[in-house]
């Protein structure tokens, strides 16, 4: 949710059906392609579970309503088309309502390896397919409504959470460690890195997740790793924003990152 980006969302006609150019189906292809033959061993079996429900197809970019019959089928969530850039309230509200916001633009070709706006390959590729599981999909619901509920300063404390489970989760499972967080399975490089032995691997703790600083614009220094995703389930029984204080009154720790580097400055003449 940055505050401005350069992309807009594409609109439906009167039908709700989009109508994508063929450059933006191939670039959808070429990301599919290249996503599907690296994943395979490394997201775990829940993820390849729901991308076989969705059934996403590999040569163009899917309808919404398509992506909707089949998740509400399974989990009760749908997707719901948002601009590329929305309200934190807008984005709580939606969750909270088990409707999944998917900007309707797709990055271009010169954008293809990063893309800092999460777009509808990230969304639907990324995420969908572990909103057809009843753990992730109950964790994200509840998420959404303390989130709602949340003051400015607590929504920064959840944001971890969620970054560090949703977007850049591992889970371990009896055939090894795996990856459940959308953003790095829409990712070639995270794909391959998180499960790397450079970056550190620690146990997911729920109030360790909300101290620990990130950056989205690297790769992660760390990772949290669930001992399985019932394990989001029984996140969604605990008293969160009880965690969420303890957090604040405990503090971050310290980034295992560099700073950002600033904006250049014009030079005074």
């Amino acid at each position: 949710m940055k505050k401005s980006t350069k992309y807009q969302a594409r609109m439906p006609d009167a039908n709700g059906h989009i109508a994508y150019s063929d450059q933006e189906h191939a670039t959808w292809k070429a990301l599919m392609e290249r996503q599907m033959a690296i994943i395979e061993g490394r997201v775990c079996q829940e993820y390849l579970d729901g991308m076989e429900r969705l059934a996403l197809p590999i040569d163009h970019i899917p309808q919404l309503a398509e992506v909707d019959r089949v998740l509400l089928e399974t989990t009760g969530w749908q997707t719901a088309q948002v601009p590329a850039l929305i309200p934190f309230d807008t984005f709580f509200e939606l969750l909270a309502s088990r409707r999944f916001p998917v900007a309707t633009f797709i990055r271009t070709p010169e954008e293809l390896d990063y893309l800092q706006e999460p777009d509808i390959f990230h969304e639907l590729f990324g995420h969908c397919p572990m909103l057809a599981n009843p753990d992730f999909a109950e964790f994200t619901a509840t998420y959404g409504k303390l989130g709602l509920a949340a003051s400015k300063q607590e929504r920064v404390y959840l944001a971890r959470l969620y970054w560090m489970t949703v977007e850049f989760g591992l889970v371990d499972t009896p055939q090894g460690r795996r990856i459940y967080g959308g953003g790095i399975i829409s990712s070639p490089k995270e794909t391959l890195y998180a499960l790397s032995d450079v970056p550190e691997h620690y146990p997911f703790d729920p109030l360790d997740a909300m101290r620990t600083p990130y950056r989205i614009d690297i790769l992660q220094p760390l990772y949290y790793v669930l001992d399985g995703l019932h394990t989001l389930h029984d996140l969604s029984r605990q008293d969160l924003m009880a965690l969420a204080h303890q957090a604040m009154a405990l503090g971050l720790y310290p980034p295992k990152f560099p700073p950002k580097p600033s904006e250049p400055q014009a030079a005074n003449a």
